[in-house]
């Protein structure tokens, strides 16, 4: 009984978490600049692979009763990397020269030089 609620919770957790990935590729695909591209990469992407591996995690531990600790790293290396990554992008991109998309109406790193 309780295994196959894991396992559902697990199924729902894979399948938000490859929703979300879906959503950030078509967020890169889709948005009109670099640095609206490295935030759909950075947030949405990062929160797919993450429900996706806590997916796998609970999966592992419903099916075969053991806790995996190397997923358990991913997602926290995932947690970090991901948006970091995202943001120093989105810096250097600005910092080479890179414009905003006419769209944009702040520019909060203009101060920042």
């Amino acid at each position: 009984m309780i295994e196959t609620i894991l396992i559902s919770i697990s199924i729902f957790m894979m399948v938000i978490g490859a929703c979300f990935s879906f959503f950030a590729a078509l967020g890169i695909l889709r948005l009109p600049d670099v640095f609206s591209r490295a935030h759909a990469s950075g947030k949405a992407s990062t929160l797919g692979v993450m429900l996706i591996l806590l997916g796998v995690l609970i999966y592992f531990i419903a099916k075969e009763g053991h806790f995996n600790v190397q997923l358990l790293l991913g997602i926290i290396f995932i947690f970090i990397t991901g948006p970091l990554a995202g943001h120093l992008v989105s810096r250097s991109a600005y910092y080479m020269g890179v414009r905003p998309s006419e769209r944009t109406i702040r520019d909060d790193l203009k101060d920042a030089k």
